[in-house]
C-alpha cells in the first residue's frame, strides 16, 4: 500500500470518527424523549410501596413508587357552615318547591370573589340541604363565605350578597333577615387573620441530573407513577380517592414548553411537586405520598431534590418539615378547620 492511499484510509477514519463523535454530542444535547413504544393508555403504573424519610438520603436499593389512591369515592358538595359563613334566614308563609325556588336563584351565586349557598328545609326528612328537584322546602337559609384565599368578605362584596338576596327573596315572596354588617365585616376580618398564617403549600425541586427531558419524556414518567393530566398546560397531578377533591399532589413544569409547537425538542430541567396543606387530609398521609413520589421520580428520571436555593434536601431537612406540618395539622383542627375537611377546603380556596 502506498504512502497516499495510507494517509487517505487515515484522513477518512478520522472523518469517520469526528462525525460519530459529533452525532453523538448532539444526541446527548437533545432533550430525553419518551419511549416510541410505550402507548400512553397502556403504561403499567408501579404499585404502592411505602417509603420512609431516610429512604430519600439513597439508603434503600429498590425503587420507590409513588402510593395511588383507591378507587374514586364520592364527595358530598360544599354546605352553610356557620363558621365560614355569615347566614341570612328567608322565612316563607307556605312550603315551596324545589322548582318554583331553583327557577328564581340568582345566576351568579357569587359576591365578588366570595361564593354564597341556598338551603332550604327539607319538609319530608326536616334537614337542611341544598335546593332540589321533586322536593318541598318550609324554611330556607342563605350563607355568604367570610374570607377565601382572595382575602375578608369586604363592606361591597356584603352589599352585593344582600342585593342578590333581596332580589331573589322579593321573587319568591321571602322575607330575609341579614346579619349586620360591621358584625359580618369584622368576624371576615378575625377569620382572614387565622386563615392567612396557616395556609401552606409543601414544594420541591426535581432537577436534571444531567440530560434535560422532553415534555413528553415527562408525561411519560409521570404516568407511570399514578400522574394525570391536570387543568393547565405544564401540569399534572396525582388524583385523590375522593371524587371530587383536590388532588393529592401536583407535579408542575415549564407551561411554555408544554405549549411549544414541537414538544420533544422542548427542553424541561426542573420539576415542582407540591402538595397544598390545607386541602389534603393528615389521614390520607400526603406528606408520605409526597416523598414517594420525589424518591420514586428522581430516581425514574435520574433527578435531585433541591431547595429554592437549589441545595440538596437532606433526611434533617424532612424531618424538621415533618415537625412543622404536624405543628400546622394541630391549629387548623384546634379551630375545627382541619386540613382537608370541608370547611377547610372552602377556607383555604
Amino acid at each position: 500500500m502506498s504512502l497516499t492511499a495510507a494517509l487517505t484510509i487515515v484522513a477518512v477514519l478520522v472523518v469517520v470518527a469526528l462525525a460519530a463523535h459529533g452525532l453523538w454530542t448532539t444526541r446527548r444535547a437533545q432533550p430525553r424523549r419518551a419511549l416510541r413504544n410505550e402507548d400512553p393508555a397502556t403504561v403499567e403504573r408501579v404499585e404502592p410501596s411505602l417509603g420512609a424519610v431516610t429512604a430519600l438520603a439513597g439508603t434503600a436499593d429498590e425503587p420507590a413508587a409513588v402510593k395511588l389512591p383507591a378507587a374514586p369515592q364520592r364527595r358530598v358538595g360544599p354546605r352553610i357552615d356557620a363558621l365560614i359563613d355569615a347566614i341570612a334566614a328567608l322565612a316563607i308563609e307556605a312550603p315551596a318547591s324545589g322548582e318554583m325556588l331553583l327557577a328564581h336563584l340568582p345566576s351568579s351565586r357569587r359576591a365578588g370573589s366570595k361564593p354564597f349557598l341556598v338551603e332550604g328545609l327539607n319538609s319530608g326528612s326536616g334537614e337542611w340541604e341544598p335546593l332540589a328537584l321533586g322536593q318541598r322546602y318550609s324554611e330556607l337559609q342563605a350563607g355568604v363565605q367570610l374570607a377565601n384565599r382572595s382575602g375578608p368578605l369586604n363592606e361591597i362584596e356584603y352589599s352585593e350578597f344582600v342585593q342578590k338576596l333581596q332580589a331573589f327573596a322579593d321573587a319568591i315572596g321571602a322575607v330575609p333577615d341579614f346579619p349586620d354588617m360591621l358584625d359580618v365585616v369584622s368576624r371576615a376580618r378575625e377569620l382572614d387573620a387565622f386563615a392567612s398564617p396557616h395556609d401552606a403549600t409543601l414544594s420541591v425541586t426535581l432537577r436534571a441530573n444531567s440530560v434535560a427531558w422532553s415534555v413528553g419524556y415527562v408525561q411519560q414518567c409521570a404516568q407511570r407513577h399514578g400522574f394525570v393530566p391536570g387543568p393547565a398546560a405544564g401540569r399534572l397531578v396525582l388524583p385523590s380517592a375522593q371524587e371530587g377533591a383536590p388532588p393529592v399532589l401536583s407535579l408542575v413544569f415549564d407551561a411554555q414548553a408544554a405549549l411549544a409547537e414541537d414538544p420533544a425538542q422542548a427542553a424541561v430541567r426542573e420539576l415542582g411537586l407540591n402538595f397544598d396543606v390545607a386541602q389534603s387530609p393528615a389521614a390520607a398521609e400526603p406528606f408520605t405520598a409526597w416523598q414517594q413520589a420525589m424518591r420514586a421520580l428522581g430516581e425514574d428520571m435520574d433527578a435531585s431534590a433541591v431547595d429554592e436555593r437549589g441545595q440538596p434536601l437532606t433526611v434533617q431537612h424532612f424531618a424538621i418539615i415533618q415537625g412543622e406540618l404536624a405543628k400546622l395539622y394541630g391549629a387548623l383542627e384546634a379551630r375545627d378547620t382541619a386540613a382537608g375537611s370541608a370547611v377547610a377546603r372552602r377556607l383555604f380556596q
